[in-house]
């Protein structure tokens, strides 16, 4: 028995030869280990072939890559037809003031009523903003802000008495804000050439309150005044069914899922967002500098016609110099988007404001009703590129996963400036007159300037 085992042993290949002598010229590889080497390199290239075959792009993935950008388009436009009808309102103002004061017996400081009940309603919608964006979703809410501009208009184009009337102002003014904040906060939060993209949105609005002036300017000569409102009503109408149509009161988060966009990374924390954005310093500089600007743009939209014709003595055209301030904001959103670039937003902004400063003091020294219309326009080109350089600025310092809800509140926290300088404005006619217009302006650039310098350029941290 021991002699046969041992003769199996010493029968069996030498396997310490075949373990540290792979190369050595006395082993051969049998026939089986051939074998399944021809099967491994075979299922080796089968894989490179599958691999090959599938890195190609499909023609699904590539349909499915041309419908979300052509619902991305889709969703764009609405926005700025949102955003037209937020210039379209703001331009309506400046035409029909003189004509408010005619028809209910009032002077400056009480006609100035419109912009005060405007600035609650901003500031309410400001709030409420916050308050409402995280349990109702972005769909909601900009359905919510059409609502509240539909029944505002309702309310002016009937022409109430004087206190019903401004009341209207206040009901747009939160359904201004509350848009305002969503669209801007959506765009922001775009990956796809989001700064050409915010530039086209305040185009669309500065398209809006070019066309505004040219239609209430024709309204202000009529008895039916009020009826230009029902213009707007029906701007307002269709807003809101193309909002329900193309966001289906869906989340941002849904709404960019259908673009293709993965939804915005979420940091926890435990402090709730509101205490994160206003522990932010650069937020608060952001808002304040965004509230004297849009109180500067519409406070020369809504009183230089008063202006050109009480100082300069205009006629009741005069309300198409408002035309051509809104219609210069517009060119120069788009105009001037080569000249961002080249020189840098940031630089940029302080060439346009000085530019812009330069301007208002011609309006201010030189009586001319001519050169006052064209430096007007030129005024609207310079500071028209502005706002979308802000709100591109805005993404850059700003936490990304609180970019939405700032812009949301830096753009409807602004949204009071509409209300609150062209009160201040109001005020100071009733008392020395509206040459006080000029004066006031050019403080209010230069204050904006200020602000500008103070907004770091550079994101800071948040606890």
């Amino acid at each position: 028995m021991s002699t046969t085992t041992n003769a199996a042993v010493e029968a069996l290949p030498n396997t310490s030869s075949l373990s540290f002598h792979p190369k050595s010229p006395q082993t051969q590889p049998s026939a089986s280990a051939v074998g399944l080497n021809g099967i491994l390199e075979n299922i080796e290239m089968k894989d490179r072939t599958v691999t090959t075959k599938t890195a190609a792009p499909s023609t699904a993935s590539v349909s499915n890559t041309n419908a979300h950008r052509v619902r991305a388009n889709i969703q764009f436009i609405s926005l700025c037809y949102s955003l037209f009808l937020a210039g379209w309102n703001g331009g309506t103002t400046g035409p029909l003031l003189p004509r408010i004061q005619e028809v209910y017996h009032v002077g400056f400081a009480i006609v100035s009523l419109i912009f005060v009940f405007a600035y609650v309603g901003s500031m309410s919608g400001a709030f409420l903003n916050f308050a409402i964006t995280d349990r109702l979703g972005f769909g909601k809410v900009m359905v919510l802000g059409s609502l509240f501009q539909t029944v505002s208009y309702c309310l002016e184009a009937s022409a109430l008495p004087f206190p019903g009337f401004v009341f209207g102002y206040a009901v747009n003014g939160v359904g201004a804000a509350l848009q305002d904040a969503q669209a801007n906060g959506f765009v922001a939060s775009l990956k796809d050439n989001a700064s050409a993209k915010m530039g086209m949105l305040h185009t669309a609005y500065g398209a809006g309150a070019l066309a505004s002036p040219l239609v209430a300017t024709q309204f202000a000569q009529i008895d039916r005044w009020s009826f230009h409102y029902l213009v707007s009503l029906g701007i307002s109408v269709t807003n809101m069914i193309a909002l329900i149509a193309i966001f289906g009161l869906k989340s941002q988060d849904e709404c960019l899922a259908q673009i293709g966009q993965a939804p915005q990374e979420q940091v926890t924390s435990q402090h709730s967002k509101f205490r994160q954005i206003f522990s932010l310093e650069a937020v608060h500089l952001l808002a304040f500098f965004i509230l004297v600007y849009v109180g500067i743009e519409v406070t020369i939209g809504g009183w230089i016609v008063t202006y050109i014709i009480d100082v300069r003595g205009g006629g009741p055209s005069s309300g198409y110099i408002s035309a051509g301030f809104f219609g210069g904001l517009t060119m120069g959103r788009v105009g001037l988007l080569w000249v961002n670039q080249k020189v840098g937003e940031r630089r940029v902004l302080y060439i346009y404001a000085a530019l812009a400063i330069g301007l208002e003091l011609i309006i201010w020294f030189v009586p001319s009703l001519i050169g006052d219309a064209v430096a007007v326009s030129a005024v609207g080109i310079l500071l028209g590129p502005i706002y979308p350089i802000v709100m591109n600025e805005s993404s850059k310092i700003l936490p990304h996963w609180l970019l939405t809800e700032s812009i949301g509140w830096i753009a409807a926290f602004g949204q009071a400036g509409s209300a609150l300088l062209p009160f201040m404005t109001g005020a100071l006619a009733s008392r020395v007159g509206i040459k006080s217009l000029q004066p006031l302006l050019v403080s209010m650039m230069s204050f904006m300037i200020t602000l500008w310098w103070l907004v770091p350029a550079s994101p800071r941290r948040v606890d």
